[in-house]
């Protein structure tokens, strides 16, 4: 009886060494299929994207017209009617307005008048030159009678052809009391009302020329030089879609006492009628020639003394390690210009730890 119960016991601890055993066996299987599946390796990643190697440097503007003249009176006189409105599209010929002519017609009257008496004159002259010169040929008179009389007739000629310029002049002043725009454009200022008592050549309307407009900007001095090498574009506020082409015309000679800039104006040769004046414009600057290069971080580089490389990331998660053109290096990134392409993404951190066999996870993507 002891001795069954004494291998009851043994079978028990036989038993259960057994399932002890096929515990432990069970827990090594789950930690190695732990191990080979553990998740892949976090990577922050940038993406490439190749741009002109001196930035873009960007201005706000002011749309202008061209051509902007202050339009005057060439006659003093009081000012009887004005036309036109600030804003308002003129064509060519069209009033812009008008002076009070009583005056002017008054002098034109007097000028004809001067006219007449003058045409009396020559002609009385000119039949007392016509005798002189007769009885001169019959010997009735005298060399300085024919030439007094010779002098009285080509002085009466001056004096009408005089009082002929003196109407012509007239009639002109008194076209001047209208006051015609000389092409199209627009009326940006008006600085007259009726009533107004204003002298000859004092600026009445200011008219704007819709042929061609600028942009006008203002360039600091560091960037003088692109301005005038570069490449210009223009796009508005109202078209941010929108680009125009243009050219520098002229820059000032010198810098702004206050701001220290340059006022540059740049023509818009395609403009149209959308560009209206006024409107608020970016210029943009780049150079004419200059090499495209992606800026990635420096830490990106993976070099083991052979040409520098960079490791690529697919959609998969999949690491392939790339070689790459490095122009130049800076502090903290460097340039490449070749080897990766457009949209890429490139691990840019932890790159001598990476085992291109392993798969990796983007936890975050930056772009330079």
């Amino acid at each position: 009886m002891l001795r069954r119960s004494f291998f009851l016991s043994y079978s028990k601890l036989l038993v259960a060494a057994a399932v002890a055993g096929a515990a432990v066996g069970l827990g090594g299987c789950e930690q190695s299929t732990a191990e080979k599946s553990d998740p892949p390796r976090p990577v922050l990643v940038a993406t490439v994207h190749y741009e002109p190697e001196s930035p873009a440097r960007s201005f706000v503007g002011t749309i202008r017209p061209r051509i902007e003249t202050d339009m005057g009176f060439r006659v003093t006189g009081k000012v009887d009617k004005r036309l036109v409105e600030v804003g308002q599209v003129v064509e060519a010929g069209q009033p812009l307005a008008t002076l009070d002519p009583v005056d002017l017609k008054l002098q034109a009257e007097q000028a004809q008048a001067e006219l007449g008496a003058a045409t009396g004159v020559v002609a009385q002259a000119g039949a007392a030159e016509t005798r002189a010169r007769d009885l001169r040929a019959k010997g009735w008179s005298t060399d300085a009678q024919l030439d007094q009389a010779r002098a009285a007739a080509d002085e009466a000629r001056a004096r009408l052809k005089r009082a002929e310029r003196s109407v012509e002049l007239t009639r002109n002043s008194l076209s001047y009391a209208t006051l015609s725009a000389d092409t199209r454009g627009v009326v940006t200022a008006t600085m007259i009302n009726p009533g107004q008592v204003i002298a000859a050549g004092q600026p009445a309307i200011r008219l704007a020329r819709l042929g061609e407009k600028e942009a006008v900007v203002a360039i600091p001095e560091t960037l003088v030089e692109r301005a005038k090498s570069g490449l210009a574009k223009v796009s508005l506020w109202s078209e941010p879609g929108k680009t125009y082409t243009a050219k520098l015309r002229e820059i000032a000679p010198q810098a702004d006492a206050a701001s220290r800039t340059y006022l540059a104006r740049f023509s818009l040769p395609d403009a149209g009628d959308r560009v209206v004046l006024g409107m608020t414009a970016t210029l943009t600057l780049t150079d004419r020639d200059t090499s495209r290069v992606a800026r990635l971080p420096l830490s990106a580089l993976f070099s083991q003394g052979e040409a520098p490389s960079l490791y690529v990331v697919d959609d998969a998660g999949k690491v392939t390690l790339k070689p790459v053109t490095v122009k130049s290096y800076g502090a903290d990134n460097v340039l490449v210009t070749g080897g990766v392409a457009e949209g890429a993404r490139v691990v840019t951190l932890g790159v001598q730890k990476i085992d291109p066999a392993e798969k990796v996870r983007i936890v975050s993507s930056l772009s330079f």
